[in-house]
């Protein structure tokens, strides 16, 4: 087994999260400066091992205003969202990128919560991966144990949240993309219902949006209070408000559980036995907790990596106007090129996909006519050490084993529903599992109010001890 690493230190940061970060700050207890200057210093000691910086600045950039919830609070932003004065990659090598002229919208609203960016995080090519790492390149790690993966496509962002760098970072979820990193990394990782966050520019050109904006935290008060100072920033009319969640609700629920994976494939043991721990546990929380059925067939797992396959072709042939017109398909790594090879020989069944897929949501919301949450795992197995879906296998392989590794997390980026990840268990060699909650459309109070009280019931597992 690799080593375990971290930051957290006798330092401004100390081990404190994000709200108490900035509640030290508006005291005058703690300087913006100070607090980003500690968290710069820790990432120069992890991050040569760990890989998860892309770019970090000499400068970094201070934003919002002090009465901001978050005010002072350092972070990174992902690597495929711009940032002014910063290139943009993608985690690709098919072009150099230039500097990004102007903030993209989400990350203008991010920055509007107060929090000091520091830099950009890596992902593995186009975020279409599970896991951060590169054909011709360091993957970057997981600070539990540096053996690992440390997730995708938001893996950089949690490697750095785990190993005590800054105590939240951006992410977002197009597959399962926030979610996954923070399952491996035993973060707090929501997703938000679709069009809660302002999106991006790429996830306005999908022909279904899968993409969700978000962030990975340690706490979950630190996730509620992200998702409140976004909203006091803009807030989509079409969706109920979230508001600050600051702590569980009295009221009892009835819970669903998705348990097999839909592929058919195995369920790892290792997984199963903290599914079950964590429906004892809501047993004995008072909770209704019930068996559920798939709101969708088997063949929704097909078509959904029949449109991942039709992603990967896009790029690759609209990436000249898309990204730059030195952009280079034949520099895409082989995980990418074979995810576009294999929808040539299926593109005239896109109608009938794109129309299935459309519908989903619908099936979906029904589910919720019995139950206010479903519970089941995030992934099917748990982490997996570096290599095991390296873009640098051969491309059948990595594909068949993403197949049953990642079936649980592409249900809510259909459907646009919000799904939260926390790190309720652990593997027999000490890696983080995570479980995960879906919702209704638009109810991400009740995730945050369950997350809440197992937050309270059983508290997460510190790197650090």
């Amino acid at each position: 087994m690799g080593a375990r690493i971290h930051a957290f230190g006798d330092d401004a940061l100390g081990e404190h999260d994000a709200v108490a970060l900035a509640e030290l700050i508006r005291r005058g207890e703690l300087g913006a400066a100070e607090v980003a200057k500690a968290a710069r210093e820790r990432a120069a000691v992890v991050n040569p091992e760990l890989n998860a910086i892309v770019v970090q600045p000499d400068t970094a950039r201070v934003s919002g205003e002090r009465e901001a919830l978050l005010y002072g609070v350092p972070t990174y932003v992902k690597d495929n969202t711009d940032l002014a004065g910063l290139p943009t990659q993608h985690g690709s090598a098919a072009w150099t990128a230039r500097p990004a002229k102007s903030d993209g919208p989400y990350a203008a609203q991010l920055m509007g919560t107060g929090m000091t960016v520091l830099g950009k995080t890596t992902l593995p090519e186009f975020g279409l991966n599970a896991t951060t790492e590169f054909a011709d390149a360091p993957p970057t790690r997981n600070p539990w144990d540096v053996e690992f993966s440390s997730g995708a496509s938001s893996g950089g962002s949690a490697a750095l949240v785990a190993a005590g760098v800054v105590p939240i970072a951006h992410g977002n979820d197009g597959g399962g993309s926030i979610r996954i990193p923070a399952a491996c990394c035993g973060l707090v990782g929501l997703k938000p219902t679709r069009g809660r966050h302002l999106d991006g520019p790429q996830a306005k050109s999908m022909p279904i949006n899968l993409v969700s904006e978000g962030v990975l935290t340690r706490t979950v008060r630190d996730t509620a209070t992200y998702f409140a100072a976004a909203e006091r920033l803009w807030r989509n009319p079409a969706l109920p408000p979230v508001g600050l969640v600051e702590g569980p609700a009295r009221r009892r629920l009835r819970i669903g559980v998705l348990s097999e994976p839909i592929t058919g494939a195995p369920l790892d043991p290792q997984v199963r036995a903290v599914l079950d721990d964590t429906v004892a546990l809501l047993e004995d929380l008072g909770h209704e907790v019930r068996p559920l059925g798939y709101p969708v067939d088997r063949g929704f797992a097909q078509d959904f990596a029949n449109y991942w396959e039709m992603l990967a072709f896009l790029l690759g042939v609209t990436g000249k106007f898309s990204f730059d017109p030195r952009f280079d398909a034949a520099r895409l790594d082989p995980f990418t090129r074979g995810l576009g090879s294999r929808f040539r020989s299926s593109a005239w069944r896109s109608p009938a996909i794109l129309y299935r897929l459309s519908r989903v949501r619908h099936a979906y919301a029904a589910s919720f006519r019995d139950v206010e949450l479903i519970v089941s795992p995030v992934l099917a197995s748990p982490t997996p050490p570096l290599g095991y879906l390296s873009p640098a296998q051969p491309f059948e392989e990595v594909f068949d084993r993403l197949l049953a590794y990642v079936t649980y997390t592409p249900l809510a980026n259909v459907t646009g529903a919000p799904a939260l990840s926390l790190p309720l268990g652990a593997s027999d060699a000490g890696l983080p599992i995570g479980v995960m909650f879906s919702a209704a459309h638009g109810d991400e109070r009740t995730l945050l109010e369950m997350a809440y009280a197992l937050e309270a019931a059983r508290p997460f597992r510190r790197i650090q001890d």
